[in-house]
């Protein structure tokens, strides 16, 4: 081997690295981490489930630590809502979700939400925020979406994912407009399987891109794909895998320069059938710049993408150009971070958005004394994770139920003489809710119905009040007009 080859091979080695966003556990970056951020490594993605953010103190020294060993992209998932990572995976956001700022419609407001997320994440030290999810959420069953979506209809989501990503990137932190070209037209989750999108060209157009079309018009400085399956588009392939996804349609089409992340690629629909070190290789082809490989990916899985990155260069697969195409433009967003300045937090953003946001249908009672709460189980959207939410924090004695058989029963004792609050999250995609709300309006029809996921099922003339969301800021949204505090 020539000493022209050994250059090649380390060049080769180092813009591969160059595109990996593995993950770690805990609140202390491991010493094999440090080691691949010195040789290149583009950074890291942080997740709460596995132990990154403890606390905001905890989260900054760690972002701090990363720091002294390169100069790394720190990415998070922090869309606010239900889908939440800085210190409201343990309490709930403090903002209220893109369901819940789309119910307003008022872009001015989005944009100071956004600028407020983006404000505590720099001050922690994270620099690329994925979001805001611009999916058009055109399916009632999405099991993915739903509240994180701004809504349904193409032009409402464009002009908010405009203001979430300009909000963003005003704090000094990059946005990622997601989930590229569109999840919302779905039912399955692509964490679990490839979802199917049956759109041509020109549905796309008139629906899921516009959207995006705003958010590159708003500059966004990243754009994620999804791992979604269009067969007019992909024919069978993944959208995160394809070059006429990516850089076919993302690229050409819609004229974006920016840097392309990849969705987790541990995800089902990216790599279950080939594995993440060669869904990895497909991405880079397909035109991706930023791998993220998911949230249980460390040092083993870094070694063997590598692997996989560098035989597909040496096997002609994948053109050294195309990697140093991908550091060029991760290149030109670390110096667009350089020049950021950071802007100061607005949490009372959160809770005006939320109490704006609820829809009231019917006159809400007046209670002599605390109604009885009665929270309904709800199967926890797989990136959302288990995030508290309900009104339980205003309602001391607040009982959880299902729609088994006896549980109304037990509900309406309990309730005897006092008023009667049940709480749903997305009742049209859980039959035990929808079954316990029914049984307790027929009982008791001055029961109160609290809608925290998307209000699609209304049960008859119930009185009905509508969050468009579980996050905190929702939840004292409704608990204040629910005379609960």
């Amino acid at each position: 081997m020539t000493t022209d080859d050994i250059a090649t091979t380390s060049q080769i080695a180092r813009l591969a690295r160059g595109t990996l966003l593995p993950s770690f556990p805990g609140a202390t970056p491991p010493r094999w981490l440090l080691d691949e951020l010195e040789a290149g490594l583009a950074g890291v993605t942080l997740f709460a489930l596995t132990g990154n953010v403890p606390s905001p103190e905890a989260l900054a020294a760690l972002t701090a630590g990363l720091r002294k060993a390169g100069d790394p992209f720190v990415a998070i998932d922090e869309e606010g809502g239900d889908v939440t990572r800085l210190g409201g995976h343990r309490s709930g956001s403090p903002y209220p979700g893109n369901a819940a700022l789309g119910a307003v419609d008022d872009p001015g407001l989005t944009r100071r939400i956004y600028r407020s997320l983006g404000a505590e994440l720099a001050e922690v030290g994270v620099n690329l925020n994925f979001a805001p999810s611009v999916d058009v959420n055109t399916a009632d069953d999405n099991p993915v979406i739903g509240t994180r979506a701004f809504g349904s209809d193409p032009a409402l989501v464009a002009r908010h994912a405009a203001a979430a990503v300009t909000g963003t990137q005003e704090a000094g932190v990059a946005a990622c407009a997601k989930h590229f070209p569109g999840h919302g037209a779905t039912v399955d989750d692509s964490h679990l399987s490839v979802p199917l999108v049956d759109a041509g060209l020109e549905l796309l157009e008139r629906r899921e891109l516009v959207p995006f079309r705003a958010a590159i018009e708003a500059g966004t400085r990243a754009v994620m794909t999804g791992h979604l399956n269009l067969p007019a588009i992909t024919r069978g392939v993944p959208a995160t895998l394809s070059p006429d996804a990516i850089t076919g349609l993302l690229r050409e089409r819609l004229g974006y320069e920016g840097v392309i992340v990849t969705d987790a690629l541990d995800m089902e629909g990216a790599s279950g059938a080939i594995g993440i070190p060669e869904a990895s290789v497909r991405a880079l082809i397909a035109g991706a710049d930023l791998l993220c490989l998911g949230p249980n990916e460390h040092a083993e899985t870094v070694r063997a993408t590598l692997e996989a990155i560098g035989e597909a260069v040496r096997t002609g697969r994948l053109s050294p150009d195309r990697l140093r195409d991908a550091a060029e433009r991760t290149g030109r967003l670390k110096e667009w971070l350089a020049g950021r300045s950071p802007a100061a937090a607005d949490r009372a953003a959160g809770l005006e958005a939320a109490r704006r946001a609820v829809r009231v249908t019917g006159a809400l009672p007046g209670w002599d004394g605390a109604p009885l709460v009665v929270e309904t189980e709800a199967t926890a959207n797989i990136a959302a994770g288990p995030t508290p939410w309900g009104l339980g924090p205003w309602a001391p004695d607040a009982v959880r139920a299902d729609g088994a058989d006896g549980a109304a029963d037990r509900v309406l004792e309990r309730a005897a003489g006092r008023g009667l609050v049940v709480v749903l999250r997305d009742a049209h995609r859980h039959t035990g809710q929808r079954a316990l709300a029914t049984a307790l309006l027929t009982a008791r029809p001055d029961t109160v119905v609290v809608e925290m996921g998307l209000p699609v099922w209304r049960p008859g003339s119930a009185v009905y009040l509508a969050t468009y969301g579980a996050a905190a800021a929702n939840a004292q949204a409704a608990a204040e007009l629910l005379g609960l505090c």
